[in-house]
């Protein structure tokens, strides 16, 4: 234990920027769920949905059962993941806990779309606040990783294939519409900490196969100051020509989903049959990726 305690990284744990995304995402999270969720009885996925299924059913502390559900998943991310995730997930939960225990938020509204909607939102910026800070409120997602990687499953289908089931419990506790009202709360949750994690600028790679290939990376790389790789294939092939082929640089540069529109534009007017296919990228590591000022990095 003293071996692994040294191990961690506590100035990351408690550098400002960690403890501020930390902070102020716990304050959303306590909002969600006390002005809008439990006043309501929807339910966020994993752990947090778990606790709110158990409290509103059988009455017991819901601050007990986040402690409590979380510490099997504290301690699997602490063998599995890392020592500094798990103190830092630790120290999320427990906050949260201590701020829905002081803090008393009354339901803000009785329509249950707002109450969803809003719910979910500031349930998604508090987790993906929270994320950014280097830890976790809910130890569902320690469990998927740790499943996805001694399975042939992926992480999407064990959350969906986990989720799945509390949404159906809470339609037998609670009835089909909260049960309804719950899934677009998560939904909503999930969509946002997707873009408070990824942010606008998340990375997507774009391929460009043109007849016009010089004039393109002239474009991209001088116009939009981005690097490209550039791969040696052949255009043609079409169903109505097969037999007719063309030498042809295979470009691919990599953007934010918020430029990929505009440099679609900019070469259909240098070549107005280019071919594209966009794809998401999960992680962008090395290389020139994005300015800052009038360097790139």
């Amino acid at each position: 234990m003293v071996n692994s305690l040294k191990q961690v990284d506590w100035r990351s744990i408690f550098s400002l920027s960690s403890l501020s995304y930390t902070v102020i995402g716990v304050a959303f999270a306590a909002i969600a769920l006390e002005a809008f969720m439990l006043p309501n009885k929807f339910l966020d996925g994993g752990v947090t949905g778990i606790a709110i299924l158990v409290n509103l059913g059988f009455g017991i502390n819901l601050n007990l059962l986040l402690v409590l559900i979380n510490l099997p998943f504290l301690w699997m991310a602490w063998q599995k993941i890392g020592e500094t995730f798990a103190i830092q997930s630790g120290l999320s939960i427990f906050l949260l806990v201590a701020v829905l225990h002081f803090l008393e938020v009354p339901a803000v509204t009785e329509d249950k779309v707002l109450a969803a909607f809003f719910g979910g939102f500031l349930m998604g910026m508090g987790i993906g606040l929270i994320i950014r800070g280097g830890g976790l409120i809910d130890g569902f997602e320690v469990i998927t990783e740790y499943v996805e990687k001694n399975s042939p499953l992926s992480a999407s289908e064990i959350t969906i294939f986990l989720n799945s089931i509390l949404m159906l419990s809470a339609a037998f506790v609670f009835g089909i519409e909260p049960a309804m009202y719950s899934i677009l709360t998560y939904f909503t949750a999930i969509k946002t900490t997707d873009y408070v994690v990824e942010g606008f600028e998340e990375y997507t790679a774009l391929t460009i196969i043109s007849k016009e290939d010089e004039k393109v990376k002239e474009l991209i790389v001088k116009e939009f100051n981005k690097a490209i790789s550039v791969y040696k294939g052949e255009r043609g092939y079409l169903p109505e020509t097969f037999h007719i082929k063309h030498p042809c640089d295979i470009i691919m540069t990599v953007v934010t989903r918020l430029e990929v529109h505009r440099i679609k534009l900019a070469i259909q007017e240098i070549d107005p049959k280019a071919f594209f296919y966009v794809q998401t990228i999960k992680e962008v590591k090395g290389g020139i990726i994005k300015k800052v000022g009038k360097k790139h990095v």
